[in-house]
């Protein structure tokens, strides 16, 4: 039997992410609340709430036991579906990782894909704290952003939308208080049009 000593030696190092405690982190996840459905293999549709969503998955509600390994077909609020695999179910809730069509092509934004926008996020430069920044538009693949403290072209972010996790990228582009920023990782179009319906367009005239 273990000493109280030996015991709370045990918890060190395990909150202190020692060898007992090796396992790869999980996404950041935002808390959200879109309606949805889901297809099915056997053209079954389920409907579905998506309670929470990271970059490359999210977790929903649904009253028809799901299959973990089942392949679905994912739509939001009437958006076009994307493919996605039930990865496990338990107590009328699910998790869904979406299927990577990106791997292996590189990804060139057209001018339909950028999406006006107005909000806040989190900016951080290398060794230094994050700060607010306003982005006006998106694509998959970057973000145009105004800023306070003027940064470098080529310089390395990290850049926090809507309360996910933080995504690397890259300065490619400064006009005034204005920079364009290049995501090391494109976002998945899944997520991207999912973070559209969170985030408040920008007013039209």
């Amino acid at each position: 039997m273990k000493s109280s000593s030996e015991k709370h030696s045990m918890d060190d190092v395990v909150s202190s992410g020692g060898a007992a405690a090796a396992q790869p982190a999980r996404d950041e996840r935002r808390m959200v609340e879109l309606s949805g459905y889901l297809l099915r293999p056997t053209k079954e549709i389920v409907d579905i709430k998506i309670v929470d969503l990271s970059y490359d998955g999210c977790a929903v509600t649904t009253t028809v036991p799901l299959k973990p390994g089942e392949v679905v077909r994912l739509s939001v609020l009437g958006r076009s579906a994307t493919s996605a695999v039930v990865r496990w179910y338990s107590g009328r809730r699910s998790g869904l990782q979406f299927e990577d069509n990106q791997k292996g092509r590189v990804y060139r934004p057209r001018s339909s894909d950028r999406r006006q926008v107005e909000t806040q996020a989190l900016l951080r430069r290398a060794g230094r704290l994050a700060f607010p920044v306003r982005v006006f538009d998106m694509t998959l693949s970057g973000c145009r952003c105004e800023f306070v403290d003027r940064p470098l072209i080529d310089e390395r972010v990290w850049i926090k939308l809507d309360n996910l996790a933080s995504l690397e990228a890259t300065i490619c582009w400064i006009e005034q208080s204005m920079a364009g920023l290049t995501y090391q990782t494109p976002l998945h179009p899944a997520v991207f049009e999912m973070l559209m319906l969170r985030l408040r367009p920008a007013d039209r005239t």
